[in-house]
């Protein structure tokens, strides 16, 4: 028992901070996950060290984060991701192309290393889908065009960044790149979501009577998430990231949620979990290993991540307008832990160095905090436009 007490302590004291930052960003009218992940900045372990998380609460971050997807796919209809999905496929790959090109041709031009630039470059390429859906999801807007859009370029990005980080590992290392391998996982990735997208919805369908018919409290609920858990792990397995099987579970169960009371149930999950995931953020990031020069590359590198997204991504989307372009950059402008991954994973292979590694560190730090502010004035005339609600539970995104 006393081997767990300062893991317990962890728990409340992170959760309680995380929940008080929140409410006062509330009170401000910003984003309550800006004040989340600012709290794991000034409490973690590079600022007032008041809290280190120890393996344990990354592991519930993690699923946190798993969890938060969880419920954005039970807002989103199969029908509606399909309907957007030729545009959030360029959406993705411009958001790729653009982002890579300007990180590398500018660690290029500071006379960094080919494969350091290469990292550095891939870091800047995947969408954090979290920090987005957590804003729409406040706001209620999860449900129109612009956001449909970005989920979905969100979950294609995934793929794709996933092909691109494999790339990239083959590339630099000195086995050469394994085609073969490279093709199988990109192959896998593909199925899985096109599987996901159109035939899970089939199978719950026919799940629902047997579901009906048994005696465990809460059936439904408990089905879904061992498929939230089990689709999770097969995601990992085939190279994907654990939260976008927990996504398509998610989309799987959406149809049947308001008949089997699914989403107030699991926000009561993400109430817990979400707030470890953002402070986990924020607790990653180091302020203190920079000096003058490494500073202003940092806030260029920055710069560049965010511009290249927005116009990257708006320009697919261009012909709708350019305010509907301006929110789908911005909804795609968060790294989050994709590009930690990426960067961990250099530094890992002693391709990146240290100060590269602070380079991305900043980046996703930037593009995490500026996201949120942006889409809550973006999209002020989407929350103008929307019916009064009930008063429901905040949706723990």
């Amino acid at each position: 028992m006393h081997t767990a007490d300062p893991f317990l302590f962890q728990l409340f004291f992170i959760f309680v901070w995380a929940k008080l930052f929140g409410e006062v960003f509330e009170r401000l009218h910003l984003p309550a996950v800006l004040g989340e992940i600012l709290a794991g900045v000034l409490i973690g372990p590079y600022g007032a060290r008041l809290v280190v998380p120890t393996d344990a609460i990354y592991a519930i971050a993690g699923i946190g984060a798993i969890f938060l997807l969880f419920t954005v796919g039970l807002e989103t209809q199969p029908k509606d991701l399909i309907s957007v999905g030729r545009t959030s496929l360029y959406v993705a790959l411009a958001g790729i192309v653009a982002p890579f090109l300007v990180g590398y041709s500018y660690m290029i031009l500071r006379h960094h290393s080919a494969r350091e630039a290469i990292f550095v470059a891939a870091a800047m390429v995947a969408t954090s889908v979290g920090i987005t859906a957590r804003v729409l999801g406040d706001m209620h807007l999860l449900q129109t065009v612009s956001a449909r859009i970005i989920l979905g370029a969100a979950v294609f990005d995934d793929v794709l960044g996933m092909i691109v980080l494999g790339l990239v590992v083959g590339l630099v290392s000195s086995t050469g790149l394994e085609w073969a391998q490279l093709l199988v996982t990109a192959f896998e990735a593909v199925g899985f979501a096109l599987v996901m997208l159109f035939y899970a919805p089939r199978v719950v369908k026919r799940m629902e009577p047997g579901l009906e018919r048994m005696s465990t409290h809460d059936a439904p609920l408990i089905i879904a998430l061992a498929i939230c858990l089990g689709l999770s792990y097969a995601a990992v397995k085939i190279g994907m990231a654990a939260i976008i099987g927990a996504f398509f579970a998610g989309l799987a169960f959406a149809e049947y949620s308001p008949r089997w009371n699914l989403q107030p149930r699991v926000y009561a999950i993400n109430e817990f979990l979400a707030p470890f995931f953002f402070f986990s953020m924020g607790a990653r990031l180091n302020m203190s290993v920079f000096d003058g020069k490494l500073l202003v590359s940092a806030i260029v590198i920055s710069l560049l991540a965010i511009f290249s997204k927005l116009i990257g991504c708006g320009l697919p989307v261009l012909h709708s307008g350019w305010k509907t372009a301006l929110k789908v950059g911005v909804g795609m402008v968060p790294r989050g832990e994709v590009g930690l991954v990426v960067a961990l994973v250099g530094l890992q292979m002693n391709i990146v160095s240290e100060s590269a590694y602070a380079l991305v560190i900043f980046m996703t730090g930037i593009t995490t905090l500026v996201a949120p502010p942006a889409m809550k004035i973006i999209f002020r005339d989407d929350v103008a436009l929307q019916p009064a609600l009930p008063e429901r539970r905040r949706t723990a995104m």
